[in-house]
């Protein structure tokens, strides 16, 4: 055993202590935390333990540091991003949603809200290449959203759609009404009856961390998704940017016949 274990043991064990508390709602989301000093005394440690436990809880994203003190996050339970039923259309339009972030967020309990922008630009190349447009060239309408639950920024999203279906149509608004863009393509002609989802985990750019309100060793999850018609077209591709701190990601399929 080094030096070290014993006093890595006790401030994890610190985290413990102050994470049951946070479960428990002794300390409610939003709530001031007790000093290092206060919460050493509290506990039976020193100062030093108990910052660097406090500094383990910032970095899982359980709490917050400001020129206030330590404050609980805001989010405590993490959201769950069901993939396997969030794009049914059904689900999608519950209670006039604009999309599946939207019902998703509502049915945790909580309200919604996005900051939208949208503009014609020439796609990733990547993008271009799925979509079959001209990377050259600005041949995508890009939905650019900074969405929030309960007015905590948690998800960036960036949605390229093919200029030649999405110009001049609703598409194009900042609201696309019930059921969002999908559902906006379908009555275009263009229904999804595909969807495939690229996952990656990665640091945030430093837009990210600003944007999303996160510190720079936390972790995203980067999620790929395109959506395809029933003749295997891709009709839109979006790249969602998800605090690993704050989601789950949960997907569940049927299996055929095992022989």
């Amino acid at each position: 055993m080094t030096e070290d274990e014993p006093r890595r043991a006790t401030f994890r064990a610190v985290a413990d202590e102050v994470r049951k508390s946070i479960q428990r709602g002794t300390y409610a989301p939003g709530a001031k935390l007790p000093t290092e000093g206060e919460l050493a005394d509290q506990l039976g440690t020193n100062r030093g333990t108990a910052a660097q436990a406090l500094r383990l809880l910032a970095s899982e994203g359980l709490i917050n540091k400001s020129r206030r003190g330590m404050f609980v996050h805001r989010i405590v339970n993490k959201i769950v991003r069901d993939s396997t039923s969030r794009y049914v259309r059904a689900r999608r339009e519950e209670g006039q949603a604009r999309g599946a972030f939207e019902a998703e967020i509502r049915g945790l309990g909580m309200t919604p809200s996005s900051i939208t922008t949208t503009q014609h630009t020439q796609p990733p190349a990547w993008v271009a290449d799925l979509l079959g447009v001209d990377g050259n060239d600005v041949s995508t309408l890009a939905r650019v959203r900074r969405m929030l639950a309960d007015d905590v920024p948690v998800q960036l999203a960036t949605s390229y759609l093919p200029l030649a279906i999405a110009e001049g149509t609703r598409l194009e608004e900042i609201d696309t009404g019930p059921g969002g863009s999908k559902s906006r393509l379908a009555e275009l002609g263009h229904a999804q009856a595909t969807i495939t989802e690229e996952i990656d985990v990665r640091p945030p750019t430093g837009e990210e961390v600003e944007a999303l309100d996160m510190r720079e060793d936390q972790r995203v999850y980067e999620i790929a998704h395109i959506g395809r018609t029933e003749d295997g077209r891709a009709v839109e591709v979006t790249v969602h940017v998800l605090p690993t701190h704050l989601w789950r990601l949960s997907y569940s399929w049927p299996l055929g016949p095992t022989h």
